[in-house]
């Protein structure tokens, strides 16, 4: 990514406008665009993601509802076998049985 330098009037700008962003015009194409801090950008590209989360959960909910959604067990399942994973072992061969101390 290229960085340009900031003029001193764009500079005064953005000291001015105390950290909301400075539009800046393109006198040649006349199109508009903004100056703003990093933290700005941070938080804005943030804001971004954690919109998309919820509207991602949300389509999850409304495709449970309908149901569409398959059970995690199955989806487990098949997400094992295509990427050629063991499959996951059941509760009780997971674990030891537990039957005491032997009595010999």
């Amino acid at each position: 990514m290229t960085t340009i330098r900031i003029t001193d009037e764009q500079r005064q700008a953005l000291s001015a406008h105390r950290g909301r962003p400075v539009p800046a015009e393109d006198d040649q194409t006349h199109r508009l665009y903004f100056i703003y801090s990093e933290d700005l950008h941070e938080q804005a590209m943030q804001a971004l993601r954690e919109r998309e989360d919820y509207a991602s959960i949300a389509r999850g909910i409304q495709q449970m509802d309908a149901g569409e959604g398959r059970p995690l067990a199955e989806a487990d399942a098949a997400m094992r076998e295509q990427l050629r994973f063991p499959p996951r072992p059941t509760p009780s061969s997971s674990f030891p049985s537990v039957t005491g101390p032997s009595k010999t």
